[in-house]
C-alpha cells in the first residue's frame, strides 16, 4: 500500500489547454495528490506516446506518417517531445516551492509503447520479444533519471509513478491489429507481460500505480505479479456481478493495494463505498487505502469542466475520510 493521507485525491493526468503554468496552479489548488499535468492539445510530443517514448534511453524517435517510430539518430521530433517535457518540469519547479507531501507523476507503461511504437523497417516493437526487453530496460533507466530529476526539484515531495497501460488488455488478448489492419499480433502470455513489468517497477525507485481505463484489466496479475503498489481503475467498467470480475480486486485490496478509483459520477465516493461494499472489506481500512479519481484523463473537457471535476474528486475524498461508510 502506498502510505497516503486519507481522503486523498488527484487526476489521471491529462487536461485541457496549452498552459502549462496555469494548468499546475489548478492542479495544485484543487487536489490534494498533485500530479505533473500534460496537456496533449500542445500537438505531438504532448501526446501519450511522444510523451512516453521520451523518456525512452538511447532509444530515439520519430514522427513517419503520423505514427511514432524507432529512428537511428534524434531529430527535431525528439526534440519538441524533451522540450515540452523540460517546460512542464520547470513549471512544476516553479510552482511547487516549499511543498511537501505526495505529488504524482505519469509515464505510457511499456506494453501500450510497445504496440504504439514502430520498428524501422515496419510493424510495432510489440511483434519483437528481444526489441520489447530493450524498450523495457531503456524505460526502465530512463524513468529511474526522470523519478530522481522530479525528487531534486521538489525536495519535500514523495514521488509516486504512474504507468499508463490502456493497452494491456489488448495486448494480452492478442487484439492489437498489425499494420495492415488485416490480422492481429499474437498474444502476450500473461507470465511474460508481467515479467515485463516487474523488472521496470522494480528499478524506478518510487511506488507505481499501474493504470488502465480499459475494460477486462488484468488485475490479478498486476496486483500479485509486478510489484505494483496500486492500480488505477474506471469502476463503471466494473460488472459487480460477477465474481470474476471482482474477486481478484478484492483479494488485492485485502491485501493491501492501494485503489485509484475512477468515476464520474456525481459523488465519485459513492463508487467507491458501493465497490467496498459489494467486496465485503473494512470501511474502515477506505479512507487510507482509497484514491477519488476521474474516470480517465481530462483532455477532452473544457477547462471549466476539467476543474469541476477535480473539485468534485476532492470532495468526494474528503466526505470518505469523514465517513466511510457513508
Amino acid at each position: 500500500m502506498i502510505e497516503l493521507p486519507e481522503g486523498s485525491s488527484t487526476g489521471i493526468g491529462s487536461l485541457p489547454g496549452t498552459d502549462v503554468i496555469e494548468a499546475t496552479r489548478v492542479v495544485l489548488g484543487e487536489l490534494n495528490l498533485p500530479h505533473l499535468p500534460e496537456l496533449p492539445a500542445r500537438g505531438p510530443g504532448a501526446d501519450m506516446i511522444g510523451r512516453g517514448a521520451a523518456f525512452l534511453v538511447e532509444l530515439p524517435v520519430e514522427l513517419y506518417v503520423a505514427r511514432w517510430q524507432l529512428t537511428g539518430r534524434p531529430g527535431r521530433d525528439l526534440r519538441r517531445t524533451l522540450d515540452f517535457l523540460d517546460r512542464d518540469l520547470d513549471a512544476l519547479t516553479e510552482l511547487t516551492d516549499g511543498y511537501t507531501g505526495p505529488l504524482k507523476v505519469q509515464a505510457t507503461g511499456p506494453w501500450t509503447l510497445a504496440a504504439a511504437l514502430q520498428k524501422p523497417t515496419g510493424g510495432a516493437i510489440l511483434r519483437d520479444p528481444g526489441a520489447v526487453r530493450d524498450l523495457t530496460d531503456s524505460l526502465a533507466e530512463g524513468l529511474a533519471a526522470h523519478v530522481a530529476d522530479v525528487r531534486a526539484r521538489v525536495p519535500g515531495a514523495s514521488v509516486i509513478l504512474q504507468l499508463d497501460e490502456p493497452s494491456l488488455p489488448a495486448v494480452l488478448a492478442g487484439h492489437i491489429p498489425t499494420e495492415s489492419g488485416f490480422s492481429h499480433y499474437r498474444p502476450v502470455e500473461a507470465p511474460v507481460a508481467a515479467t515485463r513489468l516487474r523488472h521496470l517497477i522494480g528499478r524506478v525507485g518510487a511506488p507505481v500505480v499501474v493504470h488502465s481505463c480499459a475494460p477486462d484489466v488484468p488485475v490479478a496479475l498486476l496486483a500479485g505479479e509486478t510489484g505494483a503498489a496500486g492500480i488505477a481503475l474506471d469502476l463503471g467498467l466494473l460488472d459487480l456481478d460477477r465474481a470474476e470480475s471482482i474477486d481478484p480486486l478484492g483479494e488485492a485490496l485485502d491485501g493491501g493495494l492501494t485503489l485509484f478509483a475512477g468515476s464520474d459520477a456525481a459523488d465519485p465516493g459513492d463508487a467507491a463505498r458501493g465497490l467496498w461494499r459489494r467486496l465485503g472489506l473494512s470501511p474502515a481500512k477506505l479512507p487510507a487505502q482509497v484514491v477519488v479519481t476521474p474516470s480517465c484523463g481530462l483532455a477532452g473537457r473544457t477547462p471549466e469542466a476539467a476543474r469541476k471535476a477535480m473539485a468534485a474528486c476532492r470532495e468526494a475524498a474528503r466526505r470518505l475520510a469523514d465517513d466511510p461508510e457513508g
